[in-house]
């Protein structure tokens, strides 16, 4: 029998002795989630497919989120539950649940969220019928915090998966994935355990979500099934919701994803950037579309809203010196980008 706990980091043994290794995992990891997370293991548990495990991560939640948990477990041998004996962030608790899981094939889900009876049988299916696919999707709809559909998508201008034509080559996918015009929603997808081993753990920076997407593009194609089956739920303390805008909040966005963070310097859209080309060099693909890929990346860096997170990261640290010495200079920054007409004193330095 494993252990419930998880000791400084250090995760147990995988399978568990004396029972049959299920066709699919579910990874849920969690923190203070007391208010939705019941929903969200109800939903899986009420899957018409049933031969499931959900793994649990608790990455040490101060409400009733412990409590409610291991009742489930208690009840259902297909759940395992974990507790970290620290807050290791975001990044880390995704990279747990799937290392704990056993399963062919594996999905993430958010404490937040909700799947129809249906999700994990339809995706199944649609897998098994295609080889060639990494993930498979039902249409999702977002829902407020009492489960009403909302009637639009929450973000301005987004859309809640990428829009990659059916039959797209591995570049197409790629850069249709690596764009910021969707609320990257595909990372609740059922998804191939070996594709996802392939591309590695979810990065420590901000929006290392959207890079295991756009690796596991260059995989294969994800199948976007019609049906809504998925429901993500949009609410006030949902960490997203927290700040409008990607300065806002530098040392929240880069604790939230690893707390360690917090003590060092990070440049997490250079970082993306690295990673996005070292996932095309790692990548056995023809080498005109590697060329490709690499091309797409580099159309990515001149979109201005890309120019921006890089020169933002980059300057971020000699600004913050340059203020604290010159403190006109936070004037001069904010007019050379024109900010002063839309921001508060506070959003760029």
């Amino acid at each position: 029998m494993e252990s419930e706990f998880l000791v400084s980091g250090k995760k147990p043994g995988k399978v568990m002795a004396n029972q049959d290794i299920p066709r699919v995992s579910v990874g849920m990891p969690v923190y203070n989630g007391e208010r939705f997370v019941a929903q969200a293991i109800e939903s899986i548990l009420s899957q018409t497919f049933r031969d499931l495990e959900l793994v649990i991560s608790d990455n040490a939640s101060t409400d009733d989120t412990e409590q409610i948990c291991r009742e489930y477990a208690a009840k259902d041998p297909r759940v395992r539950y974990y507790r970290s004996d620290v807050n290791r962030g975001a990044a880390w608790n995704h990279n747990c649940v799937f290392e704990l899981s056993t399963g062919e094939f594996f999905k993430w889900n958010s404490a937040d969220d909700y799947c129809g009876a249906e999700f994990l049988a339809r995706c199944l299916s649609a897998l098994d019928q295609d080889p060639a696919a990494v993930m498979a999707i039902t249409e999702p709809a977002e829902v407020d915090e009492n489960g009403r559909l909302l009637p639009s998508v929450t973000v301005w201008d987004q859309t809640l998966l990428p829009t990659v034509p059916l039959g797209a080559p591995a570049h197409v996918r790629f850069r249709q994935n690596i764009r910021v015009d969707h609320l990257c929603l595909g990372i609740y997808s059922l998804i191939r355990s070996r594709a996802l081993r392939q591309v590695g753990p979810m990065g420590t920076y901000f929006d290392a979500d959207r890079t295991v997407l756009a690796h596991l593009a260059l995989l294969g194609h994800c199948v976007v099934i019609p049906g809504i089956q998925l429901f993500n739920r949009d609410h006030g303390a949902r960490f997203s919701q927290s700040y409008s805008r990607w300065y806002d909040g530098w040392v929240e966005r880069a604790t939230w994803w690893d707390p360690l963070n917090a003590k060092r310097k990070e440049f997490p859209t250079w970082k993306k950037l690295f990673e996005l080309w070292l996932a095309v060099s790692r990548t056995p693909l023809p080498r005109q579309e590697r060329f490709r890929c690499h091309w797409e990346i580099l159309r990515w860096t001149q979109h201005k809203g890309h120019m921006r997170r890089l020169y933002i990261d980059a300057t971020h640290y000699p600004r913050k010196w340059i203020v604290r010495h010159f403190p006109w200079a936070k004037v001069a920054w904010n007019w050379l980008w024109r900010e002063n007409r839309t921001l508060n004193k506070t959003e760029v330095l």
